[in-house]
């Protein structure tokens, strides 16, 4: 189970994690029609060197780069490449992990190429819906939470729109590692599950598909994308539970 972090540990993920949310604003900015996705993990290396953060993926369980860069029907881990150019309409997904003084904070956010608004209404709303149901989730976090009413809030919206909830990935606790318990599924029952306390810190961060709710992994064995091909989003933050509510560590 995730700690209590002390006051220093918060500290050093609050400026580890505004340094993270400042890299992804960097790449939402620049990512443009005919880039590479291995052009966006170049910069994503050089604006943290020059933050003074360490990329936490970065040789964790092998993985060969800083940053996972998943496009289209990839839903997460994909390894940065140059052979695979982005054109206008691609939904990218950008999933960071910065740690800082020990302590790591976690965040990720699609982009389109070329514009949300530049996109087919189902795209867009897939998009919008999948950054709604994490607000959602964190909404509802205070001292007591338990990780059913978490993922209860973010099944709800996404429900709504009759999306694919992705069920092999999850939400985690993260801090002193980039992957803790609880696991925090984006679909479930309130007031089941394990319960949050004041000075936890998690990563929520639902997952969502055009299509059904199954996934596989490619060759590479790191790759995951959805077993039909249809198209997914993904939105994480890293949060502080506090008496009242949640912090967002992960935001400019």
């Amino acid at each position: 189970m995730t700690s209590v972090k002390t006051a220093d540990e918060i500290a050093a993920m609050r400026t580890g994690g505004k340094m993270l949310a400042t890299v992804l604003d960097v790449l939402r900015q620049q990512i443009a029609d005919g880039m590479t996705t291995k052009d966006l993990a170049v910069i994503a290396k050089q604006e943290l060197r020059g933050l003074g953060g360490q990329p936490t993926i970065l040789g964790y369980g092998g993985f060969p780069d800083v940053i996972c860069i998943s496009v289209n029907d990839e839903v997460v881990h994909g390894i940065p490449r140059q052979d695979v150019v982005l054109r206008n309409g691609d939904l990218v997904g950008l999933d960071f992990c910065v740690t800082y003084q020990g302590m790591v904070t976690d965040s990720a956010i699609t982009v389109p190429v070329g514009g949300i608004n530049s996109l087919p209404t189902k795209q867009r709303k897939l998009i919008q819906a999948t950054e709604r149901s994490l607000y959602a989730g964190i909404d509802v976090c205070h001292d007591g939470v338990r990780v059913g009413d978490i993922s209860s809030a973010i099944e709800a919206v996404l429900s709504e729109g009759e999306y694919g909830i992705v069920r092999d990935l999850v939400g985690h606790g993260v801090g002193h590692d980039m992957h803790e318990d609880p696991n925090i599924p984006n679909y479930g029952r309130k007031g089941a599950g394990p319960m949050l306390r004041s000075g936890m810190t998690v990563a929520i961060e639902p997952m969502a598909t055009l299509g059904g709710h199954r996934v596989i992994t490619d060759a590479d064995k790191w790759t995951i994308r959805t077993e039909d091909r249809s198209l997914a989003a993904h939105f994480e933050h890293t949060v502080l539970i506090t008496d009242t509510g949640a912090e967002i560590l992960t935001q400019l």
